[in-house]
């Protein structure tokens, strides 16, 4: 089946270009293009087409005003390709916040080398947009949070338990929710998402002004303690270091794992060491197939391990083959997960508050 693709994009240039990269592939077609979200309203509608790929800055209406309507009118799978800078990296976790499945720097450079990473990247993204069933984006905030059950009251969880969470596309949006009803004295948490370099630091602010739980990304020899959660720097490994009875963050620049890094498999690796009862796993919404033999590890190791459902799932692919490995326990829908480790981990509870 052919992939039908709208381009939009202001610039001719790019236009031209992610044309000719995408109509590279028997499998894509990028049927037309746009050069403002006017344009492209139009066109949407006349050609009906499977995926967009969208820019932020665009004249007439910017692209997160053109993709909050798009959601709230007709949602369909976007990528979102503009400048990725620090500076920019808070529009585009925007952008996935209103429904974008995933986003994309704008080429760089012109040598070669970089162009062919770039078309790989850009076409892979294509299609994994044109396969998620875009679930996340179909159950509001409001849905997820009126399901969530957590303890509440003066509790207090385990403190020798360290819960290990790995996400790709997706994942930003399934770990925000997670986190966000979590206690400050909940069991510490560590976190590889796939995500660039530039972007890690602003998630992380992110998180931590939605959580109460203290959100740091993870620094080489950080002390992880009670009630913090470690976000892996994009475009570095974190592992978990173990000295007596402490933990310790642990960064590197081996080479990518499964293609990536920070890789789910190298921190899971490292969790799995802990041994049996020492940390729960959790795999969310990705494409690939990152950390799955790693997670298997984990379980025997005697550790539990969850995956996010397909339903809650925006793409349903390093949860399916940590499933089809043998490596999970549980299979819940997001909502279920933070009230399910909660449970696990409570030391002491006083009473249990529905629909937070």
């Amino acid at each position: 089946m052919t992939i039908k693709v709208l381009v939009i994009d202001d610039s001719p240039l790019i236009r031209s270009l992610l044309t000719e990269i995408l109509n590279a592939h028997a499998d894509i077609d990028v049927v037309a293009t746009a050069e403002d979200p006017y344009d492209a309203r139009e066109k949407i509608k006349h050609y009906n087409p499977d995926v967009l790929t969208l820019d932020i800055e665009m004249p007439k209406m910017n692209g997160l005003s053109f993709l909050r309507n798009l959601m709230r009118l007709r949602p369909m799978p976007v990528v979102m390709v503009s400048t990725l800078t620090e500076k920019g990296a808070p529009a585009a976790l925007q952008a996935l916040e209103l429904g974008a499945v995933d986003f994309i720097a704008k080429p760089k450079s012109n040598l070669l080398t970089e162009l062919s990473r770039y078309h790989e990247e850009l076409t892979h993204k294509v299609r994994v947009a044109a396969t998620s069933k875009n679930r996340l984006r179909s159950l509001s905030t409001a849905y997820l949070r009126s399901k969530i059950e957590v303890p509440v009251g003066e509790n207090h969880y385990a403190e020798n338990h360290l819960v290990a969470i790995g996400a790709s596309t997706g994942g930003t949006e399934a770990i925000k929710e997670l986190v966000r009803g979590l206690p400050v004295s909940m069991s510490p948490i560590v976190i590889t998402q796939h995500i660039p370099p530039v972007f890690s630091t602003s998630f992380a602010k992110r998180l931590n002004s939605v959580s109460k739980m203290q959100v740091f990304e993870a620094q080489h020899g950080q002390k992880i303690e009670q009630g913090c959660i470690y976000l892996a720097p994009g475009d570095r490994h974190l592992t978990i270091n173990k000295k007596g009875h402490t933990l310790f963050c642990q960064l590197d620049d081996d080479v990518p794992v499964n293609r990536h890094r920070p890789s789910v498999e190298k921190l899971f690796d490292s969790v799995a060491k802990l041994g049996s009862n020492q940390a729960t796993g959790i795999m969310l919404t990705g494409m690939g197939a990152d950390g799955a033999y790693a997670m298997l590890n984990m379980r025997k190791a005697g550790q539990h391990t969850i995956a996010q459902d397909e339903a809650t799932s925006v793409v349903w692919g390093m949860p399916s083959a940590a499933v089809e490995q043998g490596a999970i326990e549980q299979i819940l829908p997001l909502q279920d997960i933070a009230p399910t480790i909660l449970r696990r981990l409570i030391v002491s509870n006083q009473r249990v508050t529905k629909n937070l």
